[in-house]
């Protein structure tokens, strides 16, 4: 069983807190940065491959390093999970959803459901099987197509919302071309999504499993798909992912105070601790970000470092 260094601690917390919130896959790169580097750093990852996850010293850590991401997006957000919160507890008394933030509340509970049950069913299989150099290179260039293809569906969809605009102002637009259902729509708020579209949303979380899959990328997808703009669609995916990362964090959470947590707990807390400012500070940039710009730039970053690393590992 191989120790994890404080150094490697500092450098996959600092790597966790950054790319777990940025739409480029943390798990990927958990497997992919230590394969890169090589040497002891390479051992980590093979750790991975053990038989039961409370014997792996280095997915105890990485656990570890999930909630302190958690708590960043919590701490961020503090003020919107304190309102949803509230609003959820107050539609189970009256049982009825008369506000935004209510129906909020109730659009994240149905759009965590999907992720939650194939979570608790298939995370250890798709750990064992996928958790690997070469397929989380694979699946990190499909994460920048997958990014791509959600942009350009945006772009059709807003060109196509202007080109009616404009029609409509000439009044030349039939009532059939009106009602027309393109993929994408017209930008939408999150005030006006539907149920089943958050549970679709919600199931584009589940390819996050797959290491190299972005959690928030293919979420924020989903919601671009179905009519969010980029700050929406990031909002949206950063709240669904907070009760998804902290659950997934508090339940293995255990296994640090197991063979798994022997000497490392030192190096747990100081990779944590990177990883909760690196997570607060990525999540701030981010919705700098998103108010003007896209994912083209993350598409792009995958496809390189996937690609690369596909013909490395493969």
């Amino acid at each position: 069983m191989v120790d994890i260094s404080y150094l490697q601690a500092i450098v996959i917390g600092l790597v966790q807190g950054i790319t777990e919130l940025f739409p480029i896959s943390s798990l990927g790169h958990s497997v992919l940065i230590p394969a890169w580097l090589g040497g002891s750093w390479t051992t980590l990852v093979t750790q991975q491959d053990t038989t039961s996850s409370d014997q792996s010293p280095y997915l105890a850590f990485v656990v570890a390093l999930h909630v302190a991401t958690a708590l960043a997006l919590l701490v961020f957000y503090w003020r919107d999970w304190v309102a949803i919160i509230g609003a959820w507890f107050n539609t189970i008394r009256t049982r009825s959803i008369t506000t935004s933030t209510e129906r909020l509340a109730w659009l994240i509970v149905i759009a965590t459901v999907p992720v939650g049950i194939t979570g608790l069913l298939l995370e250890h299989t798709f750990r064992v099987l996928f958790a690997k150099p070469a397929a989380a290179a694979a699946f990190l260039t499909l994460n920048g197509l997958i990014l791509l293809a959600g942009e350009g569906l945006r772009r059709r969809a807003n060109a196509r919302a202007e080109s009616l605009a404009a029609v409509e102002t000439a009044e030349q637009v039939s009532e059939e071309e009106r009602h027309r259902p393109v993929v994408g729509g017209p930008s939408r708020s999150l005030d006006n999504l539907g149920y089943l579209e958050a549970g679709i949303i919600g199931l584009f979380q589940t390819f996050a499993l797959l290491a190299g899959i972005s959690r928030s990328g293919v979420t924020m997808v989903g919601g671009l798909v179905r009519g969010l703009d980029h700050e929406d669609a990031m909002k949206f995916a950063f709240l669904l992912a907070t009760p998804v990362i902290l659950a997934a964090g508090v339940l293995k959470i255990p296994s640090l105070l197991g063979p798994a947590g022997d000497g490392i707990h030192g190096q747990v807390v100081v990779g944590a601790v990177v990883a909760g400012f690196a997570a607060y500070a990525s999540v701030r940039f981010l919705t700098r970000w998103f108010t003007t710009r896209t994912l083209t730039p993350f598409a792009i970053y995958c496809l390189v470092f996937g690609i690369a690393s596909l013909i490395k590992f493969a």
